[in-house]
């Protein structure tokens, strides 16, 4: 018997130290941001938060008022998100399955354009972010001496740092970042797709794109199932890309909701909004992923069936 229980409980023995340091590092935090939810948290009582008062769910009140300042502004800032986001994921699995796709056949220099693909991702972020806030400034910036000193694609200089542009500058960052992510995951899964099945399909006259279509997407379904979730919820969540880029506060077009809440909490001092809007955020993404994971299991089940 003491045998059985000590072979029982050796599995949960080597979890303990992961389970102390997820307590420590997530839950904890996580669940002192709730209940900075609801007090009047500022700069007043930044030394002792725990003497703010009570606030009940005034926060949350002022959070989805859309018709007041605050909560407009929130609302302008999901809506942004959104669109990035969709923008961001699609194109990234877009160049992942694309590249990886074009990747499987063998050719000389295949490694080596593999490497520089994963470039991106394996560079530290704020290096990269840097990097590319330099590419995009408009007086000595490479884009601008390109589009228009060189290549004279636009009339003056464009502002991609501000204003409208900021957008499609942080949109390229992001895909620029993330894509090969997908890439690699990608790559991996059509290691497991037997060739023969190509070959048999060329034979019976099947082209790429019925191939592509009947062979390669439904055996990376389970990848993507997965990529798609993990994509989502990087993007969504993206605090250090429009950071570094753009600095402590983005333009609109740009305004991501995490760093929006940033500037709620140490910017205007107000952390009781602040994390107000960091809980509400937390709510929509478990929403958005427990309907996900149940809509792709009830795609898996009727495939399976």
């Amino acid at each position: 018997m003491r045998d059985r229980v000590r072979s029982a409980g050796l599995p949960y023995l080597l979890l303990l130290p992961a389970l102390a340091l997820e307590l420590l590092i997530h839950l904890v935090p996580m669940a002192t941001g709730i209940v900075m939810a609801f007090k009047e948290l500022t700069q007043e009582y930044i030394s002792d938060w725990s003497a703010a008062p009570w606030a009940g769910l005034d926060n949350f009140r002022v959070a989805v008022d859309f018709d007041a300042p605050v909560g407009a502004a929130l609302l302008r800032s999901f809506a942004v998100t959104c669109g990035f986001t969709v923008l961001a994921v699609g194109l990234s699995w877009l160049l992942g399955v694309t590249a990886a796709v074009l990747m499987q056949d063998t050719f000389r220099g295949r490694g080596l354009l593999r490497a520089l693909f994963l470039t991106p991702y394996a560079l530290p972020v704020y290096a990269a972010v840097i990097t590319w806030s330099f590419l995009l400034q408009h007086d000595n910036g490479l884009l601008n001496h390109v589009l228009h000193d060189q290549l004279g694609l636009t009339d003056g200089k464009p502002f991609w740092l501000v204003g409208d542009n900021s957008f499609a500058a942080l949109l390229l960052v992001a895909v620029w970042r993330t894509w090969p992510f997908a890439f690699l995951l990608l790559t991996a899964a059509l290691q497991n797709v037997s060739a023969d099945l190509y070959e048999a399909s060329a034979l019976d006259g099947a082209g790429m794109w019925r191939q592509i279509r009947h062979i390669t997407l439904p055996a990376l379904r389970p990848v993507n199932q997965v990529l798609v979730l993990v994509l989502f919820l990087w993007t969504f969540n993206d605090f250090n890309v429009p950071f570094v880029l753009f600095g402590k506060s983005a333009p609109q077009s740009a305004d991501l909701v995490s760093l929006h809440i940033y500037q709620s909490s140490f910017v205007t001092w107000d952390f009781g909004a602040g994390s107000a809007m960091s809980v509400l955020l937390l709510l929509f993404l478990l929403l958005v992923t427990a309907g996900y994971l149940l809509l792709t299991d009830r795609g898996r089940g009727s495939a399976d069936a």
